[in-house]
């Protein structure tokens, strides 16, 4: 694990498994296992029923279909993807290995030599279980490193560790959005960055538009640490680059600026993945002495007060990637995977893209999402082509060829998917395919547009229940919504982020009228994080006599908090402004909608948890949620919603 002391001597070497393996696509007739190393492997995979000694399949390495793409010098993230012959056995624990044969041909070694880290106590191996009906899982999103309070996706370990019956293991994890903080990184992780870089050998990129010509200039300037505002040039508006993508943290109700250690490089951004995911990565890396670049008094201060929570982090990672090992994970993007604000306004597009300096930094965070996340998440949507262009940019990276797969991934329409379950699991890209406003850009462009709500309507059609999974909550609290429609108005939608699905006219009708269609499904279950806190709401449609039942089920974050004492201002006021009594609510009521809020059990009257959690849902088999809580990540104690009186709506 990380040390806080000065290394008496180097690092050890990395070891040959530096992350995962995740479990990535689970289903009878499909198994696709994520993982980096630290040279090309090629692994055989066996399966087991249970507890047994003796596999009940084993496939070859030439048998498993193994892509892999090079980050450098002592690096490779691969997939082992599995398609057996015949289905995998339903609702039982199926233990997995990844087996090597040494270097020196005297043995064969697996995952408990490979990865110890990731086995349970009194087990040989990982296991996972396949389950096809969805009756349990578990969602989270907002990761935070530097938050202190606990870690949601270590709590997923607690859990696991202590649920012996495999028909009570979730069949999924969702993780719905800021899986890392590329645009928010404390000073000790930019440190612990750095190494990894330098210990993988993380390939090194030429920087155009820059003060600094490449990685190397950038990773030595005094101004890397808490001062990379300062490295960045105009565009061609004229604004400065470090107001476009640094702007937006500048807020009223959020007055740090937390974005002056922003990544740049597709080597950071890799090293922060592995970072966050695997404890095996932190044995690389000494958090002291701190670099020379934050002797300063007051950058060498704030460098402390970052370290212990850096420390407690780390000290969490291991139980996060157990669970990871055990559990098939869905994931999709939000802001922070690339840069705070990512494509809120056409303005904000049109300005970032154009620049090439800030196209390669969001290109870059595209690149190391869709190596760590996206890929997994439907590695069909990947095809020859697409491989053929990665495998382009990795014989000559960091130049013209790093460009060209920027542009080819800036481009990519298919970063949505589904999963074949029941209940359907639909995932939502609303980053990718905004509807920007056709008369102000300066507005909040919708989060999806018309034809990618079209396709999404598509997608639902004849399912008679779903799990919808959308980053951002598609019912919001509504005096934060005003507030947010309120700055809007004087242009400054990117000072509080006025990311919500009602605050663009298009692309609210349109989502309201898939809910409405008749052809949708009966039961939507909504799957939502973002807003650094979580509540739940059933909502029924008022312009249907069967109005499908919706329950919206938001939990933010794993690792992060909305400021506790404006939260329960808000709340407050929202209680106040739009109780079920208030003239005010009849005013502003949704007419097409009637939303009941669900209080936190033991707590009335607080419908909003403010706090790190993790979420845990329980279905029937129609796909009715009968328990919806939140774990709290830092004592475990469970925060159960209960039922909304029927009288209290918004």
């Amino acid at each position: 694990m990380a040390s806080t002391a000065t290394a008496s001597s180097q690092p050890p070497a990395p070891p040959e498994i530096l992350a995962g393996p995740i479990v990535r696509r689970l289903t009878p007739r499909r198994l696709v296992l994520w993982l980096v190393t630290s040279r090309p492997l090629d692994f055989s995979l066996a399966l087991f029923r249970q507890d047994s000694s003796r596999p009940f399949l084993r496939v070859a390495p030439g048998d498993l279909c193994q892509p892999r793409v090079r980050l450098g010098r002592r690096a490779f993230v691969q997939l082992v993807d599995l398609t057996p012959d015949s289905p995998l056995p339903v609702g039982e624990r199926i233990g997995y290995d990844l087996l090597l044969t040494t270097q020196d041909g005297s043995r064969e070694e697996g995952l408990a030599d490979l990865a110890p880290d990731l086995l349970y106590a009194g087990r040989q191996r990982p296991d996972v279980v396949v389950c096809e009906r969805i009756r349990r899982l578990l969602h989270g999103s907002c990761r935070k490193p530097h938050h202190p309070g606990g870690d949601g996706l270590a709590r997923a370990d607690a859990l696991l560790r202590a649920e012996e019956d495999p028909a009570r293991r979730p069949a999924l994890l969702a993780l719905t959005g800021d899986q890392v903080y590329v645009d928010d990184v404390a000073g000790p992780m930019l440190h612990a960055i750095h190494q990894v870089v330098e210990r993988l050998g993380l390939f090194p990129e030429r920087l155009t538009g820059a003060e600094v010509a490449d990685s190397d200039a950038l990773y030595a300037d005094p101004r890397t640490f808490y001062r990379r505002e300062l490295l960045l040039p105009d565009t061609s508006a004229g604004r400065t680059l470090a107001d476009l993508l640094f702007g937006g943290v500048r807020k009223p109700i959020f007055t740090t600026n937390t974005a002056h250690n922003h990544l740049i490089t597709l080597a950071e951004m890799t090293a922060m993945y592995l970072l966050v995911w695997s404890p095996r990565t932190w044995d690389l890396v000494s958090l002291e002495p701190a670099p020379a670049a934050v002797e300063d008094s007051e950058r060498r201060a704030r460098f402390d007060s970052e370290l212990g929570v850096i420390v407690e982090f780390a000290a969490g990672v291991g139980r996060a990637a157990r669970a990871l090992a055990h559990l098939p994970v869905a994931m999709i993007f939000d802001d922070h995977e690339v840069s705070d604000d990512w494509n809120l306004t056409r303005a904000w597009e049109e300005d970032a893209y154009a620049q090439p300096f800030s196209r390669r930094i969001l290109g870059n965070a595209l690149f190391a999402y869709w190596l760590f996340q996206g890929w997994g998440n439907d590695p069909d949507r990947f095809d020859e082509p697409f491989l053929q262009a990665v495998r382009s940019w990795e014989a000559d990276p960091g130049g013209p060829r790093q460009d060209a797969m920027i542009d080819r991934l800036l481009a990519f329409g298919g970063w949505h998917y589904s999963l074949p379950t029941t209940p359907k699991v639909v995932v939502l890209d609303t980053r990718t395919h905004r509807w920007g406003s056709e008369t102000n850009a300066h507005r909040p462009s919708g989060l999806m547009d018309w034809e990618a709500l079209s396709d999404l309507q598509q997608e639902l059609v004849n399912e008679p229940a779903v799990i919808l999974i959308s980053p951002t909550p598609i019912f919001g609290v509504k005096v934060i919504e005003i507030v947010q429609r309120i700055f809007t108005y004087f242009g400054q939608a990117l000072m509080v982020d006025a990311e919500n699905w009602m605050a663009h006219r298009g692309t609210a009708s349109v989502i309201l009228n898939i809910l409405q269609n008749p052809a949708t499904p009966g039961s939507f279950v909504i799957l939502s994080g973002d807003v650094h806190y979580s509540l739940v709401y059933d909502v029924e449609l008022r312009s249907r006599k069967d109005s499908p039942d919706i329950w919206q089920i938001t939990c933010s974050g794993l690792r992060n908090e909305f400021p506790p004492g404006l939260l329960a201002w808000f709340e407050n006021l929202n209680r106040w402004l739009f109780g079920s009594r208030s003239p005010l609510n009849w005013l502003t009521k949704r007419r097409r909608m009637r939303i009941l809020p669900r209080q936190v059990e033991g707590r009335e009257p607080a419908e909003l948890y403010n706090g790190s959690a993790l979420g845990l849902v329980e279905l029937d088999d129609g796909g009715t949620p009968t328990i919806i809580e939140g774990v709290d990540a830092a004592t475990g104690e469970h925060m159960v919603f209960r039922a909304p009186d029927d009288g209290d709506s918004r």
